[in-house]
């Protein structure tokens, strides 16, 4: 499997990055289409599950890597996982998303199911 790297998707583009792809459900604020090469928002987040983590209603990590693993067993997600696998296997990745500390974001999560 070739590299996989994350980002902010706030962070300037550099050599290394190899297809950028986002994965959030919603586009950021203030990013244009130009700055990502593939938007995978089925490999995001649900809404309800950010809107839980994001309010403190739901304050255990494990507990949101278990909701979000479980998410991406819908049909959809599924789909756009193999997707990425393939475009993994082919390229270099970099996952990009908003969260500024991957280790509490949904594209470490990824990163690890590629590795």
């Amino acid at each position: 499997m070739v590299s996989v790297k994350t980002k902010r998707v706030y962070d300037p583009r550099s050599r290394g990055d190899g297809m950028r792809i986002l994965v959030m459900r919603l586009w950021p604020r203030g990013i244009k289409k130009s700055h990502v090469d593939r938007w995978l928002k089925e490999l995001g987040a649900e809404i309800p599950l950010i809107r839980a983590w994001k309010s403190g209603t739901l304050t255990s990590w494990p507990e949101f890597r278990r909701r979000y693993l479980a998410g991406l067993k819908k049909p959809a997600a599924r789909a756009q996982l193999h997707e990425l696998k393939a475009l993994a296997k082919n390229d270099r990745v970099t996952l990009l998303c908003a969260c500024p500390d991957e280790s509490r974001c949904h594209r470490g999560i990824l990163k690890r199911l590629l590795a």
